[in-house]
């Protein structure tokens, strides 16, 4: 893996070809844990996907389109139309430089853009493949298992959130309650307004102390993290490769 701390020499020497784009968050996570979690987890995907890739891992971007939150002070939400717009530039760039083989991730659930800019951007420019790591359908249900968070109806910052931020974060971490029950209906309108009008505190989720010490949530943080990210990088190079190969080939089969 490299990253912006190697050299151009080294870079050009071992010709890679592979850049990483990871994309971060600063927005609210509820009343009592830090805005930077979803920078945070963007940052263990890029280092897990570079080592995989062998590839070059850009500073994570610690901006999204985080409008759900923009009411809540601190949040920093980007338009889609600009964000996309910056996305391009440092592709190409990279691609006059040699780089072909893209990867974008996002730490943001609600980065709506995604799908729709890689598409574009493929279509766009013949010569490169951009991907996303979403090749293992399983992969959330298989780290929830391991962590233990069956049946926890969560979307944002209530106890999954929590343990995140006791493993990556422990110092910026409050402990006390926070979340509500939220109504099923209310999922209907997430996307069409700020969550300031759709939840209590900017949680949807909650958390109440339990009999769990600091460190047993911090765990439960870690297992689910580890056991998703890794899922994600098995034959994430098989599938890369191969998206180049079939979008550079003459039939596709």
């Amino acid at each position: 893996m490299f990253d912006y701390t190697n050299t151009t020499t080294e870079l050009s020497k071992n010709n890679v070809d592979t850049a990483i784009i990871s994309v971060g968050a600063t927005e609210q996570f509820g009343p009592y844990l830090p805005m930077h979690l979803d920078t945070l987890i963007a940052e263990k995907y890029a280092i897990a996907y570079g080592e995989t890739l062998n590839a070059y891992v850009l500073p994570v971007m610690p901006f999204n389109t985080s409008e759900e939150h923009a009411n809540y002070k601190g949040t920093v939400t980007i338009s889609p139309n600009i964000l996309t717009s910056m996305l391009e530039e440092i592709i190409v760039n990279l691609n006059r430089q040699g780089f072909c083989k893209f990867l974008i991730c996002s730490g943001h659930g609600g980065a709506y853009w995604e799908g729709a800019f890689i598409k574009h951007i493929n279509f766009k420019y013949p010569n490169i493949v951009v991907i996303h790591p979403h090749h293992q359908p399983d992969a959330w249900p298989t780290a929830i298992q391991a962590a233990g968070f069956e049946g926890i109806e969560e979307i944002h910052a209530g106890f999954m959130s929590l343990c995140t931020a006791l493993w990556l974060c422990p110092e910026k971490v409050t402990l006390n309650p926070m979340g509500s029950e939220i109504s099923g209906r209310n999922r209907i309108f997430a996307d069409f307004m700020g969550w300031d009008k759709l939840t209590t505190d900017g949680c949807w989720g909650s958390y109440t102390p339990s009999e769990l010490t600091v460190e047993e949530m911090a765990e439960k943080g870690r297992i689910f993290w580890e056991t998703f990210i890794a899922k994600k990088c098995e034959g994430l190079r098989e599938v890369l490769d191969e998206a180049y190969e079939r979008k550079n080939s003459r039939v596709t089969q």
